[in-house]
């Protein structure tokens, strides 16, 4: 049911079948040119869902440009075949690196290279081959994406956005500030009753201390309506923001207590100890994509432990085993 958060101002919801995230929050800008911010999956529900919210909105992709807030295929899985001759595809310049093109088969070897390092089972990277969403569901190829730069302004519905740089969840993520009204489209970069996943990625590193600097750059926008791409509003805006902060710092202590006590352990096995939010009786049970998400947030954590001093790696063979110092 699309509804109406502000003037011009619509959130479409879009199913994600399959995953706990349940569903992507689309915004719709309605003016004379139209801005839809994100997609969802490459998905035959999602794709009914989006496409019936734009009807009942009386919106025709010939004025609509589209704006993803970053690559996963949740935002940006429908994209390239929603856009019409005349749509602009916005996306940053450092995301659209990451999506699908010549390169992505490497893209995807290079991922699998740096998994196996962190000690993930080889027999579970080859079934994400099939099961992770990021790599199933992603976008298919297009030409037509238009580099995004920081500070890039957004004029639509007789607002003006800016594009803010915000990496951590992904390496280019962005979101969109309208400061005369108060209004920030968040992305996944603050989520209210869920932590946006953090990982490590090829070649970029510092995602978890990249992703704190970015909640230190949004705590400081007067924001009267935080707008996330995934539930809703549940508490205060700074609220939140902390509390992501802190749950980051209390995630880095258990790791540091779990290698405390064992020392030398790979990410994945660290992973395995560590406390996690999902309804599963244990790390056996976990499904493998969400296994992979974990690793590479454990990862992440350890990474950003490395760079403080607390913790060190030593490669055994062709894996990496961390402890603290």
């Amino acid at each position: 049911m699309v509804t109406q958060v502000a003037d011009n101002l619509y959130c479409i919801p879009v199913p994600l079948p399959g995953n706990p995230l349940k569903n992507l929050n689309a915004y719709l800008i309605r003016g004379p040119r139209n801005l839809l911010i994100d997609t969802g999956f490459r998905q035959e529900e999602g794709r009914q869902a989006l496409l019936a919210g734009l009807a009942e909105l009386g919106i025709s992709m010939a004025d609509t440009d589209i704006f993803l807030t970053h690559l996963h295929s949740d935002h940006a899985g429908l994209a390239p075949e929603l856009i019409s001759p005349t749509s602009r595809l916005f996306i940053s310049e450092t995301d659209r690196s990451w999506l699908p093109g010549p390169d992505y088969k490497a893209y995807w070897d290079t991922f699998d290279d740096i998994f196996l390092a962190q000690g993930f089972p080889p027999e579970m990277l080859k079934e994400l081959e099939s099961s992770n969403p990021a790599k199933v569901l992603a976008p298919h190829y297009c030409d037509r994406y238009e580099a995004v730069s920081d500070g890039q302004l957004f004029s639509y519905g007789g607002y003006t956005f800016r594009a803010l740089s915000t990496p951590g969840h992904t390496p280019g993520h962005m979101v969109l500030w309208e400061e005369a009204h108060g209004i920030l489209l968040l992305g996944d970069h603050v989520l209210f009753d869920i932590t946006p996943n953090i990982i490590v990625w090829p070649g970029y590193t510092g995602a978890l201390q990249g992703y704190l600097h970015s909640l230190a750059l949004v705590r400081q926008l007067p924001v009267t309506l935080p707008l996330p791409a995934h539930r809703t509003v549940q508490k205060g805006y700074l609220e939140r923001i902390d509390e992501i902060v802190t749950h980051h710092h209390c995630r880095c202590g258990e790791a540091l207590e779990v290698l405390s006590a064992t020392p030398d352990l790979t990410a994945y096995a660290l992973t395995a100890q560590m406390t996690w939010q999902i309804r599963c009786r244990g790390w056996s049970d976990f499904p493998v994509p969400q296994k992979w998400f974990a690793v590479g947030e454990a990862w992440a954590h350890l990474e950003y432990l490395m760079t403080l001093g607390a913790v060190t790696r030593r490669l055994d063979g062709t894996i990496w085993r961390y402890r603290t110092t």
